[in-house]
């Protein structure tokens, strides 16, 4: 990975990394990656950083969804058993409570791998967080929408100008208005950008080839939010991209919230089609939601 650009605020910093982000926070470290990067060979090194800071790690969580090329995939991500095998050989052993679980859903291809791990039972290591994650995967883009995240021929507007450009066309920069964009366009063609609000962050990543065109979407909320604030967020997001199939992972938030994303998403064309709902570690309650085009069946 390679960083590309960034910006901070007094609460954390963000980086974009060639289709990837980073998020800084002073006790807290946010990655997320695309494509076939190694993320979990990055454990050992950030422990090792940490630990000269006098840091020690007390939770640790990571989640995806299904590859979409999985054969692709380098080792350890060629399997989520492997992957939480190589999670559990790199972390603390004192990290004791710690659960793994696929999350199903009726669509084959897509389902949620989750593992967590803390120091202390979920209700003692959990009750003090009062943010929650969201975490949006969209496939089958609208051809035409994608099409803006293409760098078109005899503009070879790229970089931080192209992303910037890229960011207001598409109505990016709506989804959170009073958030700062640091954005990025890829050559011939892909977008990334992070947002930061105060001590939240939102992502957006972008791959627009036909075929297999994928964009994601994360941010953070909080239990004191008017619930309809990260509804009207989400929906603004899925807008921009018009998907075909969408999966929606909550993290840490009250049923109000997941309740209100299925009815937002029906104006939209998109039916819910599967739900799941766990508990882990660390994280509290987790909901896995897929909605598609209603007349898909």
């Amino acid at each position: 990975m390679q960083g590309v650009s960034a910006v901070g605020n007094p609460f954390f910093d963000a980086y974009v990394l060639s289709e990837s982000s980073l998020f800084v926070y002073p006790t807290k470290i946010i990655i997320k990656t695309c494509g076939t990067t190694q993320l979990l060979k990055s454990i050992s090194p950030l422990l090792h950083f940490a630990h000269n800071l006098g840091l020690n790690l007390q939770t640790c969580r990571y989640t995806r969804g299904n590859f979409i090329f999985p054969k692709a995939q380098p080792f350890p991500h060629t399997s989520f058993k492997e992957e939480v095998i190589y999670i559990e050989q790199n972390i603390p052993i004192n990290l004791c409570y710690r659960k793994a679980s696929v999350m199903p859903s009726k669509l084959p291809a897509h389902s949620w791998q989750v593992f967590t791990a803390t120091l202390l039972p979920s209700l003692e290591s959990h009750h003090e967080d009062f943010t929650f994650t969201v975490e949006v995967c969209m496939t089958e883009l609208n051809r035409h929408l994608a099409r803006q995240f293409f760098v078109e021929s005899g503009d070879r507007k790229t970089g931080d100008v192209g992303g910037k450009e890229m960011t207001e066309l598409t109505g990016i920069d709506t989804i959170d208005p009073g958030a700062f964009i640091c954005d990025f366009a890829f050559d011939p063609c892909g977008y990334s950008m992070n947002g930061i609000d105060g001590d939240r962050y939102s992502t957006i990543h972008v791959t627009p080839e036909d075929g297999f065109s994928y964009a994601s979407f994360e941010c953070v909320g909080s239990v004191y939010d008017d619930p309809d604030d990260i509804v009207v967020a989400l929906k603004k997001a899925v807008q921009v991209f018009m998907p075909a199939t969408i999966s929606v992972s909550t993290t840490g938030c009250s049923r109000e919230v997941w309740t209100k994303l299925a009815r937002a998403f029906e104006p939209l064309g998109l039916k819910c089609r599967s739900f799941a709902m766990d508990e882990f570690p660390a994280a509290g309650t987790i909901v896995f939601q897929t909605f598609t085009a209603a007349c898909r069946k």
